[in-house]
């Protein structure tokens, strides 16, 4: 990634996914777009950006996915590659938005959290 580009993990239809692409185009920002759900990650990309994040594979799932419910992802003794492995498989599982820049990666959730890397 070069120094200047700025992505950003989007989903159009989350609130807060809108809220961090507004707050940079606001600031003359355009950032690389990654629509996740229409070109899903594959698990190897999912690890790496979640390595990024520095966060721990839970916190960036969306856990009210009914299909986290089906899966019974909440229960105890998964693995990190078995649930980065359903992420990959159900893309709507990622939490969003995910900005990365040269400053570091973040899920901006609440989207201000974007402006820490700007």
């Amino acid at each position: 990634m070069a120094q200047d580009t700025i992505t950003i993990y989007h989903n159009a239809r989350c609130s807060n996914s809108r809220g961090a692409l507004a707050l940079m185009e606001a600031r003359g920002i355009e950032p690389r777009i990654v629509d996740y759900l229409r070109a899903p990650l594959d698990s190897a990309q999912l690890a790496a950006l979640i390595a990024q994040l520095g966060l721990p594979v839970r916190e960036v799932m969306r856990s009210k996915e009914a299909i986290y419910e089906a899966l019974d992802l909440g229960r105890a003794g998964l693995s990190d590659a078995e649930l980065i492995a359903q992420i990959a498989a159900h893309p709507e599982l990622l939490n969003r938005p995910i900005v990365v820049s040269a400053k570091g990666a973040r899920l901006c959730r609440p989207p201000e959290r974007v402006l820490d890397l700007l």
